[in-house]
């Protein structure tokens, strides 16, 4: 049995379960309530709070922040969870915070890379082998699915999903969900294709990746309505697993599906603008009355001196 290597600055409540082999640096503070299994390394000023769960082998380095309220308002002081898979790289300055409402659970799979100074929200779910690099910013419900990769400084808006295998460029706005296997990035939104690197390299077969791309130039290029674009892929694509898969996440979509123009969000959202556009106008009209106003009444007053 090989015991934990707890440095005697760290502050670690007696009440918390530390597992074999365990190594806790200086000046980390580990609350009652947390479960830290075999051979988790935790980094100096690592903060870990409430019913949290460290997996097998994760590495939490410096100042990460895990477990804390929730920053929902409507937060009432229930019993929730934060679960962090085996084997993950946390980083500097992560921030994943506890979940909201009754035994409620922020969860995040095994193998995940989740880069300095991300924020994971409450009801968050990440799937296995997720990467998110730095300042990725996820707001509460978000899902996301196994093997996706979400670029740099890149904010989730609430209850979107990212789909397995999807790829989402650095410095983008992502306000509707992506389909598992494509790639897209950009603010607005645009998508690019199928994510063909990111399948090459799992080892997913010529012959799958043809009927994605079918599928995708069907639901993106064909120029059919929504539902009628699904109904035509499952008619005239193979049903393979990839492809139910496909379809089901879009069926499934509450917010919408991404860089689809014509869908209802999307609609929502190009009206939202269009508004906002008119606003604007109305604004800049009414300040240049505002300013020849200024201006008839400087010259006047110059006039009667």
């Amino acid at each position: 049995m090989t015991k934990p290597n707890i440095h005697p600055t760290a502050i670690v409540d007696p009440k918390a379960k530390i597992g074999k082999g365990v190594t806790i640096e200086a000046y980390a503070i580990v609350k009652g309530n947390v479960v830290i299994e075999d051979d988790v390394m935790i980094k100096s000023y690592v903060y870990l709070d409430g019913y949290t769960t460290i997996g097998q082998g994760t590495v939490i380095w410096p100042s990460a922040c895990i477990g804390t309220k929730t920053q929902d308002l409507k937060f009432r002081g229930e019993k929730t969870y934060v679960k962090i898979g085996k084997y993950c790289e946390i980083r500097e300055f992560v921030t994943i915070n506890s979940s909201c409402h009754e035994n409620s659970i922020v969860e995040i799979g095994d193998n995940c890379l989740i880069m300095a100074c991300c924020h994971v929200a409450h009801n968050c779910v990440v799937g296995n082998r997720v990467i998110m690099a730095n300042n990725v910013l996820l707001a509460g419900h978000v899902e996301i699915e196994d093997f996706a990769v979400i670029g740099g400084m890149t904010p989730i808006h609430q209850y979107v999903r990212i789909g397995k295998y999807a790829m989402v460029g650095g410095l983008s706005r992502v306000t509707h969900d992506v389909p598992p296997y494509l790639i897209g990035a950009s603010v607005p939104f645009k998508m690019g294709g199928l994510n063909l690197v990111g399948l090459k390299r799992h080892g997913v077969p010529y012959s799958t990746r043809r009927e994605l791309a079918q599928a995708y130039r069907i639901l993106y290029r064909s120029g059919l309505p929504f539902e009628e674009a699904l109904d035509k892929i499952e008619k005239h694509v193979e049903s393979i697993d990839e492809v139910v898969h496909f379809l089901n996440f879009c069926r499934a979509s509450r917010r919408g599906i991404i860089g689809l123009l014509g869908s209802r969000a999307d609609l929502e959202q190009q009206e939202t603008e269009e508004e906002l556009e008119e606003l604007m106008k109305e604004a800049e009209a009414e300040l240049k009355e505002v300013r020849a106003s200024a201006e008839a009444r400087r010259e006047l007053i110059q006039s009667s001196v």
